[in-house]
């Protein structure tokens, strides 16, 4: 989720540059630095905001026509200038900038290394700037599609060579380049915005294809090497709207990014058959074996996915879990020693109660396992070991992309138990990565038709009160489809365990209080079913989301949300993306702000 912007043609390319990586700042960064090519490769990098940077460039900045930027957004290694971008090979004859994360790179770089390759970051990137200095033999685009072929992961990246002054070679697996096209000059960036006020004539890259770019021509190839055309994409957005890549809003944008976010979090999960978590070199596997509870403490949308958690891992791993929110769990003398995990999960790292949290418990002896989505946080550097979720930045204050990650994380961490434990067969836990692997092609799926949910919007959105059941995994998903709608349409609502309804809500129900039911297939099905029933008794409306090919489900609710079937345990990341998509339509109608709600911060870093 980091930004790139390249330039080739007959202007100075240092303002280019710097304009087009501040037009990128909204999607957050950590470092920032320019890699110029004239005569030789000079590179400029540093830690921070891009005003760091310009400082460092001051009145010498160098002179050149052809160049890359980048602003990074951490995911191996600490934010540093010596990890900031471009990265560059031994002899600094190649520099290279990259978004996404390479798999296999501890591996490459262990090769490389036992060849006399000399590494001076802590990044998966650099790996390609070494590879590509060993594949090159005079020709720039051949070493990088052949150093790419080594290369497991996803990436967008941009390459330069001394010796070669005239190109720039681009190549994209899973992350985002835009090429743009302009009168004896041409663009690379990750992102429209960057280059919207030089060009709006635009070159999509799609998966798998490169492209060498001189600042007379852009040619695309695929991954066989045949010549692509591409028709022009003429871009009539304004600046803000590009910023949103043509969404209304940035929370839209983001749920749109979800199958993006869940790919990218457990992307670097699996190798083989086996569930690896990098990030736990002090959590050893004896650690593991030793746990007899677990605490997940968190906030908000994060405790909805801790208790995701509980469920997965109770019935993976076999170990009783304790779901705390993290304002109550640092007050009441929680019993914590040596055999206890805690797993605080922070989307920021920094959040104010579950890092106090975090710090109780490991007075008292607890190992600490992190999920978080910001390397270098307070909790990722306090913390025993840390599961990144790469989400990237969230802009929308409702937690949406950086939700379905959470639970991603969360899925990975409770099979990594159950392997370790001996709790789940070889089988049963290469079956479950197997589904969780296509997650993100199923919300893709559910994403391209939404139209229902638009209508069901229409339908309800001069309600006043909402009710939200669920049973099992269903819970934590109405939860939060009840957290959702009120903190962005301020409309009052509830979830509840469907089973206890009958226990005070269910006085709540008449006509004007509809009520949202998660009815995904699984071992409660028919229970869910009875509620709905009590329900419709009470003349209430009954919205439900259920598994594709559910046709009996029909006959009993008003308006039905289908999602791609999937196993009990992994239904919750589906069902939850309808209810973040129903609150947002609804909040849209009532003209509400969905990316900036009243009262409330992205972050809350106080108590």
């Amino acid at each position: 989720m980091c930004g790139i912007v390249g330039y080739i043609g007959q202007k100075d390319t240092v303002p280019i540059l710097v304009n087009g990586l501040k037009r990128l700042e909204y999607r957050g960064y950590d470092s920032a630095g320019i890699a110029t090519l004239n005569g030789d490769i000079s590179i400029v990098r540093r830690l921070g905001k891009l005003a760091e940077l310009e400082i460092a460039l001051g009145c010498d900045a160098p002179t050149a026509t052809i160049g890359i930027g980048h602003t990074r957004w951490a995911t191996h290694g600490r934010p540093s200038e010596e990890n900031a971008h471009p990265h560059a090979d031994c002899s600094g004859d190649i520099a290279v900038v990259h978004n996404g994360i390479i798999e296999n790179y501890l591996s490459l770089k262990e090769e490389l290394q036992a060849r006399g390759h000399v590494f001076k970051s802590e990044t998966d990137t650099e790996v390609i700037a070494h590879l590509v200095e060993e594949k090159y033999d005079g020709n720039l685009f051949e070493a990088v599609r052949d150093a790419i072929a080594e290369v497991r992961g996803s990436f967008a990246i941009a390459v330069l060579s001394k010796h070669e002054q005239d190109k720039i070679i681009a190549a994209r697996k899973d992350s985002p380049l835009i090429l743009g096209l302009g009168e004896g000059e041409n663009f690379i960036a990750s992102d429209i915005p960057a280059i919207l006020g030089c060009t709006r004539d635009i070159l999509l890259l799609e998966n798998d294809e490169m492209a060498e770019v001189t600042a007379e021509y852009v040619k695309i190839f695929d991954r066989h090497g045949a010549l692509v055309e591409r028709e022009i994409f003429e871009v009539h957005w304004d600046d803000e709207a590009a910023e949103k890549c043509g969404y209304e809003d940035f929370m839209l944008k983001e749920i749109y990014e979800q199958p993006v976010a869940i790919r990218e979090t457990i992307r670097s999960s699996f190798q083989g058959s086996n569930v690896v978590i990098e990030n736990s070199a002090h959590l050893t596997e004896d650690d593991v074996k030793s746990i007899n509870k677990i605490f997940v403490v968190a906030c908000g949308t994060s405790y909805h996915a801790g208790l995701v958690g509980k469920t997965v891992i109770e019935n993976w791993a076999r170990i009783p879990v304790e779901v705390d929110i993290a304002s109550e769990f640092r007050y009441r003398n929680p019993i914590v020693d040596e055999k206890t995990l805690v797993v605080p999960i922070s989307q920021s790292g920094e959040t104010a109660d579950t890092l106090a949290s975090m710090r109780e418990a490991k007075q008292r002896g607890a190992k600490i396992m992190a999920i978080s989505n910001v390397v270098g946080s307070s909790i990722a550097r306090e913390a025993d070991g840390t599961i990144y979720t790469h989400a990237g930045p969230e802009i929308g204050v409702a937690a949406t992309k950086t939700l379905v990650s959470q639970m991603s994380a969360i899925y990975v961490l409770a099979l990594y138990l159950a392997q370790v434990r001996g709790t789940l067969t070889q089988a049963e836990i290469e079956s479950y990565s197997a589904e969780l692997k296509e997650l993100p092609d199923k919300i893709e799926t559910l994403l391209a038709d939404v139209d229902d949910i638009k209508t069901c919007a229409q339908k309800f959105v001069d309600c006043r009160s909402f009710l939200f059941l669920g049973r099992g995994i269903g819970v934590p998903v109405a939860m939060e489809g009840a957290l959702k709608l009120k903190e962005i349409s301020y409309i009052h609502a509830e979830g509840y365990a469907a089973g206890e309804m009958k226990h005070g809500p269910i006085a709540l129900l008449e006509r004007s209080v509809p009520v949202v039911v998660v009815a995904t297939k699984g071992h409660t099905y028919e229970k869910v079913i009875s509620n709905i029933q009590e329900v419709r008794a009470r003349d209430s409306y009954v919205i439900a989301v259920a598994t594709a090919g559910d046709e009996e489900i029909k006959q009993h609710a008003d308006y039905v949300f289908f999602v791609p079937e999937t196993s009990e345990f992994l239904s919750a990341i589906p069902a939850v993306v309808p209810l973040q998509l129903l609150s947002y339509h609804i909040a849209k109608l009532r003209g509400c702000n969905v990316d900036q709600p009243r009262n409330l911060a992205k972050s809350v870093t106080v108590e």
